[in-house]
């Protein structure tokens, strides 16, 4: 604890009390316009007085005007005197002049008071006012910044969970998928555990980030703050200190009577020494710091994990990206800061020349630029803080990665003509779809996968090189990865090693994949050479032609569902849909023209799109001998690979049978067509954006809507901060949770 010899710090003594400092400052200064009163009540005093003085020797005046005869010369004088006065009435006079000069000494006291000290008073308590407001908003701002922090930890732990939840959905459409859709199956449920990784890297990041900023706000700018507004109230005491000496200046110089008290009062001031409030209020203020503990690493409730950083090869690449990034930032950041820094104690050594009268400049204004140069200076602190934890943990856990890496000159770019990415192989196009491309090598890939790629750029490369590079890179984009798919030595179709194994759902569950047990429909078995023709349409029908389970022991028995046999029939092409330069599309829904410049199709058609979407929501198509104008968001374009003509013009390939696992009838669970999006988009309006639940959410106010996972809706306001998304749906807009929908 500080002693009365020794001046005070509360940023290192009370830390974390930014409430009562601040209202103990806010009394000091609320206090001064009590003082100002004070001496505006005294100057109306002594105006009054004054006043009274000076009509009373006035009224003596014409008094002794009208007997100056009679007391100098008597009532009768044989002579008219030429200068009728006598000592007497001179002393007199001069009496009188001396009091009219002692009120005239007492109304330019009264003047001088409000002048000198009231007014100099009120314009130093507002002064004074106006930084502590700057002080109290700054601290609002490190709480609401503590708070974000907080909040961009609990929504990273929320996407973290989200993305564990969707791993756990990948891998059981994984175990319910049969032989021609289990790589496929089995990929997505790979990519997603890599996804998930990323996510929670960037959790684990977020942890220490808020951690680091945490220790911050408690150990450096919360007590910059305090002793801030101490010597906000130490320069108050000092300012008021010196308008008391120039009040009592005025006093002794217009009362010389008073020069006793005055000299007692300027013997007075002096022996308060500003610091001196500050000891007597932080030896009655001092409290234990309640600092907040570290913020450790909560695993899913689904997908048990400890809080080692992944460093597999593919989290590398992602780790090895952010490094990078990190990196340039600290380089940068560091440049700034010390800076701004420099700009800062310059200013504070101009305001130690004020204080020691070397500079007449307004130490107001002075302390004013240092606070906002201060707060310029943090905001940089801030972000280099950032950067150097990310980078620090990235290099404690997996070293320098950033080292030989060969990184990409990428630049954002806006793709008006359809385009792969040259990581995950899927497109990116339109006036929305924001990626980038390399400039050296012409790498291309989309916004949400440029901290996936690899920095292994071959650097500045040609026309004919670039080509070559992007059909290498997208035959390894789609190409299907190697997946640990080795059988165990009694059973040719086990469950593969990426089965989910510890976790709350494969533990509780009735239905866990272990390796002892097998998977039904896991052999390979051809296709028939040609469906079976259906008798009638039916809602529901379990598939002939799929093959019969293998024999196991199991509680539940499991169905395999299929559509319904019309679905199968297609429109018979016609000579002009062979064409290989025209772009082929698949109808995921029905649609049924309402206009002459419609089509009907069905779901499920092969159609050949004549006049891609402009934007306005709509494409015309061409199926058989019809040609026509469908929703867009209706159909889904065909790479070209995969739109050769089927062998058997007349009928479709057969679709996927749907695995379930579940117990109950199969008469509700196939029965109609899918239903496209509730609200079709209407010819020269903006195109519409939908997106489809992943999880099922109940409603807890009139505000939000309750969904179950496939649910589709209308886009209206994507995730604003706030983790809520603003989607339509019968002409109604409610809110639901961001993370539980995706875009379609």
């Amino acid at each position: 604890m500080a002693t009365p010899d020794a001046a005070p710090h509360f940023g290192v003594e009370l830390k974390d009390a930014f409430k009562p400092v601040n209202n103990w400052a806010l009394n000091g200064i609320t206090w001064l316009d009590e003082i100002q009163q004070f001496y505006r009540e005294r100057s109306a005093i002594e105006k009054e007085y004054a006043a009274k003085l000076t009509g009373l020797c006035r009224k003596y005046h014409d008094r002794k005007a009208k007997k100056i005869s009679t007391l100098s010369v008597g009532d009768t004088p044989t002579m008219t005197p030429g200068s009728l006065e006598s000592a007497s009435l001179t002393t007199w006079t001069t009496h009188l002049t001396a009091v009219e000069s002692h009120a005239g000494e007492r109304d330019k006291f009264a003047t001088d008071l409000v002048v000198q000290v009231a007014e100099p008073l009120k314009q130093v308590a507002m002064q004074y006012e106006e930084i502590r407001k700057c002080h109290v908003d700054f601290h609002a701002k490190l709480e609401k910044e503590r708070e974000s922090s907080y909040s961009e930890l609990k929504k990273a732990k929320g996407k973290y969970d989200g993305a564990c939840q969707e791993v756990e959905g990948r891998r059981k459409k994984m175990e319910g998928s049969f032989d021609h859709n289990k790589p496929k199956a089995q990929a997505a449920y790979q990519q997603q555990i890599l996804e998930m990784n990323n996510v929670k890297n960037t959790y684990l990041i977020s942890i220490n980030v808020t951690n680091k900023l945490k220790e911050r706000f408690y150990h450096e700018y919360v007590p910059e703050l305090l002793d801030g507004l101490q010597n906000l109230n130490e320069m108050r005491v000092s300012k008021l200190n010196s308008l008391w000496s120039l009040a009592g200046q005025l006093e002794k110089s217009s009362l010389s009577k008073s020069m006793e008290h005055m000299t007692h009062l300027l013997n007075e001031i002096p022996r308060n020494v500003p610091h001196l409030d500050s000891l007597m209020f932080l030896r009655h203020n001092v409290t234990q710091s309640q600092e907040p503990p570290n913020v450790t690493f909560e695993p899913s409730p689904v997908w048990h994990d400890d809080e080692a950083i992944v460093t597999d090869e593919t989290a590398k690449v992602f780790l090895r990206n952010l490094l990078s990034k990190s990196k340039t930032q600290v380089r940068e950041l560091r440049v700034e800061s010390d800076q701004k820094r420099r700009e800062v104690e310059s200013a504070k050594r101009i305001r130690e020349n004020v204080q020691q009268g070397k500079d007449n400049r307004n130490e107001v204004e002075v302390v004013r630029s240092i606070f906002f140069m201060q707060g310029a200076l943090h905001e940089v602190d801030r972000k280099k803080l950032t950067a150097e934890v990310e980078t620090s943990t990235i290099m404690s856990a997996v070293g320098d990665l950033s080292l030989g890496a060969r990184n990409h000159n990428f630049k954002s770019q806006t793709f008006k003509i359809p385009t792969n990415c040259d990581l995950c192989g899927e497109r990116i196009w339109g006036l929305s779809a924001k990626g980038f491309d390399c400039r050296d090598c012409g790498y291309t890939c989309h916004s949400k996968c440029q901290m996936k790629v690899p920095a292994e750029c071959p650097g500045e490369q040609s026309k004919e090189e670039k080509k070559k590079l992007k059909a290498e890179r997208q035959e390894h984009a789609n190409a299907t990865p190697n997946l640990d798919l080795e059988p165990t030595a009694t059973n040719s179709s086990a469950a593969p090693s990426l089965t989910r194994k510890d976790t709350m759902n494969s533990l509780s569950s009735g239905y866990a994949v272990s390796a002892n047990r097998t998977l039904p429909n896991a052999t390979s078995q051809p296709p028939p050479a040609s469906p079976p023709e259906p008798a009638a349409p039916a809602p529901a029908q379990t598939s002939a032609a799929s093959p019969a389970p293998v024999q196991e022991t199991k509680p539940k028995r499991n169905r395999v569902l299929a559509p319904p046999p019309a679905q199968y029939v297609k429109h018979p092409p016609n000579a002009e849909s062979t064409k290989p330069n025209e772009q082929r599309g698949k109808m995921l829904y029905a649609f049924q023209a309402g206009g002459a410049d419609e089509v009907t199709v069905q779901d499920g058609d092969d159609v050949v799109i004549v006049e891609s979407d402009d934007g306005s929501g709509w494409m015309r198509v061409r199926v058989g001998a019809s040609e026509g104008l469908v929703p867009a968001s209706y159909v889904e374009p065909v790479p070209a690979a995969s739109a050769a003509p089927s062998t058997s013009p007349g009928l479709a390939d057969r679709p996927g049978s749907t695995y379930s696992n579940s117990s109950a009838s199969l008469a509700g669970s196939a029965a109609g067509k899918k239903v496209g999006p509730a609200v079709a988009p209407r010819r020269g309006a903006k195109k519409l954006q939908y997106v489809e639940a992943l999880y099922e959410y109940e409603a807890r106010s009139d505000m939000e809507w309750s969904m179950v996972e496939g649910d589709r809706f209308v886009l209206v306001n994507r995730d604003s901060g706030d983790g809520w998304a603003d989607v339509e749906r019968g002409g109604v807009t409610k809110s639901v949770p961001a993370n539980y929908i995706q875009e379609v």
